[in-house]
């Protein structure tokens, strides 16, 4: 079969911050249906990057690409999802109603197994200031999710998880690539790591390795 196409181009990145530079000539491809993952410490230049892909800012030089189009300004979530590490939820809105906000935008139904599959079923109509800090996270990511988006960008997903949810997340980016989706994740969780189709180790803001 020939490959899935390319849905994320990054090319001769390079990105300077407050004069220090946190990306140096980075390159990367991520194709539809797989999980890519990028790896490394804290300060290695992961959530900037993952923030350069979502189209949030634009780079000092280089180019990012999403679909054939650069990434800046923000595509629609129907195209390229985010979850950051600020979640970003609407507080005095239901886990459902927030889950739901992206589809709506959309024209598209939520999928009602993104609640079951994360753990939220019985929170559906939760205040999301109620619930706590995984739940929330998780309920970003069901946000993140349900729109069934070509590109999929997750800062640190597992972050606030205890083991049991941490195998609810790696079930549902398996799904999501499944589907056809590329799942673009920034972690340092070797759990992560052992579900990627594709590592990008990240050191000092260089792809190393």
């Amino acid at each position: 079969m020939p490959p899935a196409p390319t849905v994320v181009r990054v090319e001769h990145l390079t990105h300077r911050a407050g004069g220090t530079t946190v990306l140096d000539d980075v390159s990367l491809l991520a194709r539809a249906g797989s999980i890519v993952v990028l790896a490394g410490r804290s300060g290695s230049g992961k959530s900037t990057l993952c923030h350069l892909v979502a189209g949030v800012g634009r780079p000092t030089g280089g180019t990012v690409e999403v679909l054939g189009v650069p990434a800046s300004p923000a595509p629609p979530w129907s195209t390229l999802s985010l979850l950051p590490q600020r979640l970003a939820l609407v507080p005095e809105l239901s886990v459902e109603e927030n889950v739901a906000w992206p589809c709506r935008l959309a024209g598209r139904e939520v999928p009602e197994e993104v609640f079951a599959a994360l753990g939220l079923a019985t929170l559906r109509r939760h205040a999301a200031r109620a619930t706590s800090l995984g739940e929330q996270q998780r309920t970003a990511l069901a946000r993140a999710l349900a729109v069934r988006p070509a590109v999929a960008v997750l800062d640190e997903p597992t972050g606030h998880q205890d083991d049991a949810n941490v195998d609810r997340v790696l079930a549902a980016l398996g799904a999501a690539a499944a589907g056809g989706t590329c799942v673009l994740v920034a972690t340092h969780d070797e759990r992560v790591l052992a579900v990627a189709d594709v590592v990008v180790r990240l050191e000092g803001g260089r792809v190393v390795g």
